[in-house]
């Protein structure tokens, strides 16, 4: 019985919504006590957030909402619906509370402490929010758009970008600020990484299911992803239809609402992939249902 309450989608949808909510508190409240006071950064639009929220005094939760609502409007064209959804309500919630806590007194005034406490609960909240599958910055999404098209790592890309906020607040701030930063930056991602039960940039997902056509379209058409189709027998099941395909991470959550909106029986195993040689193929045009997408990842 607890299983098809919880199988439920409403259900689920409403659970992922609380899981974003508290995730998004929870990094706000990171951002605001410990990593804000001591100007030490976080990555990507909430860094330049804070850069200008510096410079200029303007609120941190109301350049946070502006800055990101471009990557929105991009990404809304091309993501998941319920992606952009969870984002945009994860982005508005991290932002109303980075104003309430910003008039609070701050935890610790010791930049070590700052940078070891602040990286920590920072990587549970944003690690929650994307378990959840939500968002809470932009160039996420932007990293994700051009894993789609140019096939550039997700992981990669959001570095880039996160080492050339962190020099310019090198020069803004003081390279010891800058160095704190990075410091930050990895022990959030580490953290992420557990919160998100050891995921990484890529992911593998083997799918045993009777409803292998309809999946496996689905997968293609929402995702974007080609699936390769084998035949297996099980020694008590018999025979079995088995698809493999290759994910990010930020894809695991809508996979998961495919396979349990059409087969809740399947059988899933997601494992990292450490690396991709030869070609991976992706969607470049609409499938027929008519035709199983058999081309190998």
């Amino acid at each position: 019985m607890p299983l098809k309450i919880f199988n439920n989608k409403k259900i689920r949808i409403v659970a992922d919504f609380v899981g974003i909510i508290i995730g998004a508190i929870i990094a706000a409240f990171a951002i605001e006590e410990f990593l804000v006071p001591c100007t030490i950064l976080d990555g990507g639009i909430v860094g330049i957030g804070i850069m200008i929220s510096s410079l200029t005094k303007i609120p941190l939760g109301l350049l946070t909402v502006v800055l990101n609502i471009p990557f929105l409007i991009v990404g809304s064209k091309k993501m998941g619906h319920w992606f952009i959804i969870k984002s945009a309500v994860g982005m508005a919630i991290f932002s109303a509370f980075l104003e309430i806590f910003a008039p609070f007194k701050n935890i610790t005034s010791e930049y070590l402490l700052a940078v070891c406490f602040g990286g920590v609960i920072l990587g549970v909240g944003v690690g929650l929010v994307i378990r959840f599958g939500g968002c809470l910055d932009g160039t996420e999404t932007v990293a994700i758009l051009l894993n789609k098209k140019f096939k550039f790592p997700v992981g990669k890309v959001v570095l880039v970008f996160n080492i050339f906020i962190f020099t310019t607040a090198g020069f803004l701030f003081g390279f010891d600020r800058a160095m704190y930063s990075l410091l930050t930056y990895f022990i959030t991602s580490k953290v992420l990484d557990i919160v998100e039960n050891g995921m990484e940039q890529t992911k593998a997902a083997m799918i045993i299911t009777n409803d292998a056509k309809e999946i496996s379209s689905q997968i293609f058409e929402k995702l974007g992803r080609t699936v390769t189709i084998m035949e297996g027998e099980g020694l008590v099941s018999g025979k079995k239809v088995i698809l493999y395909c290759v994910l990010t991470r930020f894809e695991i959550h809508e996979l998961k609402d495919i396979i349990n909106n059409i087969d809740s029986s399947a059988f899933i195993a997601i494992s990292d992939v450490s690396e991709i040689i030869g070609t991976h193929i992706k969607k470049s045009g609409k499938i027929s249902l008519k035709k199983e997408p058999t081309e190998q990842q």
